[in-house]
């Protein structure tokens, strides 16, 4: 997984080419044939940016990179990821504006990507994912109006959207 020469850090990750990547820390593979379905790299002190290779995982089911210090944008290569039921960013120093490709992860039931420098609008595709229950955007720089489409999220419970410049 090319990822491991983007994210680098203090810890190092102990993901050896030679090794089968089920061994690797912080992830998970499962099924026939086995495929990548969980990468669990919280509080890792990870740096750098997140990369676009994560969008091929296309297995993926949980991606929890929170409480790290990586930076850049969120790429939205994540939006290929159809199987992706948790995407945990928070706590990190992402920039740029939220992709609204992630509005098309159709079987996403937790977003959390507070705590970071997010800017720009809450993307009105957001308002497709039917199947999330929590949506956490609180304590970035997001701005403009409450996207309508929100009101869509027929499951959510929790939505939080505090310390941030939105209107509506």
């Amino acid at each position: 997984m090319e990822g491991k020469d983007t994210l680098r850090g203090t810890a190092s990750l102990d993901w050896d080419y030679g090794k089968p990547i089920a061994t690797w820390e912080g992830v998970t593979v499962s099924g026939t044939p086995q495929r990548v379905t969980k990468v669990e790299l919280q509080d890792r002190e990870l740096t750098g940016a997140m990369p676009s290779s994560l969008g091929n995982l296309f297995a993926l089911e949980s991606l929890d990179l929170h409480t790290n210090g990586l930076t850049g944008s969120i790429p939205p290569e994540l939006g290929n990821l159809s199987n992706l039921e948790r995407l945990d960013l928070d706590f990190n120093g992402l920039s740029g504006s939220i992709p609204p490709e992630l509005g098309s992860l159709s079987n996403l039931t937790t977003l959390l990507l507070s705590w970071n420098e997010l800017s720009g609008s809450i993307p009105p595709e957001l308002g497709n994912l039917s199947n999330l229950e929590r949506l956490d955007l609180d304590n970035n720089e997001l701005n403009g109006n409450i996207p309508p489409e929100l009101g869509n999220l027929s499951n959510l419970t929790i939505l939080l959207l505090s310390w941030n410049e939105l209107s509506g």
